[in-house]
């Protein structure tokens, strides 16, 4: 689209007062937006990534029992080292980043 450089520009209240009186025009018009809302997940669903189909995969992990120095806590269940341990209450314990 051109655009007229040598048009004489409006002021942002001369663009204030036409925006609100555009507002009070709608309003008493009493038009309604045609725009419905639309739930994005509902959108998300309906689209498949090509090669996003893993049903068919095995995941082969080996899992290692905790060893005799690490523990695993009791508030992000993750194992950590035991030099990690910030408290330890009623048997159980916690980690640095969960101590709080």
């Amino acid at each position: 689209m051109a655009t007229d450089y040598d048009a004489p520009r409006k002021t942002d209240e001369d663009i204030s007062e036409e925006s609100l009186e555009e507002l009070k025009a709608r309003r008493t018009a009493g038009t309604q937006s045609a725009v419905v809302d639309e739930d994005e997940t509902e959108t998300a669903d309906s689209f498949e990534l090509p090669g996003a189909d893993l049903s068919g995969e095995e995941l082969l992990v080996r899992v290692l029992p905790a060893q005799a120095d690490e523990f695993t806590c009791a508030s992000c269940f993750l194992v950590r080292h035991r030099s990690q341990i910030a408290l330890e209450k009623d048997g159980l314990a916690y980690c640095i980043d969960c101590e709080g």
